[in-house]
């Protein structure tokens, strides 16, 4: 009744044969027009750039990614899945000043904006056969074909269209933050931008102490790696969920003891 199961199955031709038979027979089609007219889950990849080759941290999240949809379709869902290329962001910019040796913001603009621009458009692309590979052969449903890319002009409008919908729900607020900015790009830093340079390094610091005001001879003991703000400060923060001592010492060629505020935990030390 039923086909003898090799022993010795090499999973990586299984796999292969399973690829060609979704893509021989269409399945990925048929599993949305079997349930065209059911309840729709939307389905938005966030998109890889492809100027730089994937490797297994992009497998993993294609996996992930994959995961959802499948289990949605499974319970009926009629779950279209749009791919995306991101074609933004400094990354992309970085590179290309980095293959025309340029350096910052003046020299792109004596190279020529537009001109610019276009080598980011082409850079983007770079690698896209090798993603596309990739993506296949990790089984991963997606609709490569209608991909939506995030510089394309019906892309950047459908952006500020949700933005104006959003601020027509008046959702959307004016408002100041402190963020990391860098002075060579002329830009402001994600987060992520910022901690990709971020290492343990052996640094030269400070060691001082900060009055308490109305507390003669008492002070906070301050750690520091930046000196050269000290001149700026106006004020000092604490821990409210820290535990602080109040100890007595004499340091600093001090002739009489002086009282200090230290972490409880540090005290020992």
């Amino acid at each position: 009744m039923y086909k003898k199961v090799d022993s010795k199955l090499d999973f990586v031709s299984r796999e292969l044969e399973v690829l060609k038979f979704w893509k021989d027979h269409d399945i990925i089609d048929k599993s949305l027009s079997q349930r065209e007219g059911n309840e729709i889950y939307s389905f938005y990849e966030g998109p890889p750039t492809a100027n730089g080759q994937p490797h297994t941290g992009h497998v993993l999240t294609r996996v992930i990614k994959d995961l959802i949809p499948r289990y949605r379709t499974m319970k009926g869902y009629y779950v279209p899945r749009k791919a995306g290329w991101d074609t933004h962001g400094l990354p992309v910019e970085l590179e290309v000043e980095k293959k025309l040796g340029l350096n910052g913001k003046e020299h792109i603009e004596e190279y020529g904006v537009e001109k610019f621009i276009e080598e980011c458009k082409k850079s983007v692309w770079k690698y896209l056969s090798e993603w596309e590979d990739m993506t296949e052969r990790v089984g991963f449903w997606v609709d490569m074909d209608n991909a939506y890319v995030t510089y394309e002009n019906d892309y950047i409008e459908s952006v500020w269209w949700a933005l104006k919908e959003i601020w027509k729900k008046d959702l959307i607020y004016k408002g100041h933050r402190v963020v990391p900015y860098c002075p060579r790009c002329g830009t402001a830093l994600s987060s992520h931008e910022v901690a990709q340079g971020y290492q343990d390094i052996t640094e030269t610091s400070i060691y001082v102490r900060m009055p308490v005001e109305g507390e003669a001879d008492t002070y906070f003991a301050v750690w520091t790696t930046t000196p050269w703000t000290l001149p700026s400060n106006v004020a000092l923060c604490v821990n409210a969920d820290e535990e602080y001592a109040l100890v007595e010492l004499t340091c600093c060629d001090e002739s009489s003891p002086s009282r200090y505020y230290l972490a409880t935990a540090l005290v020992e030390e």
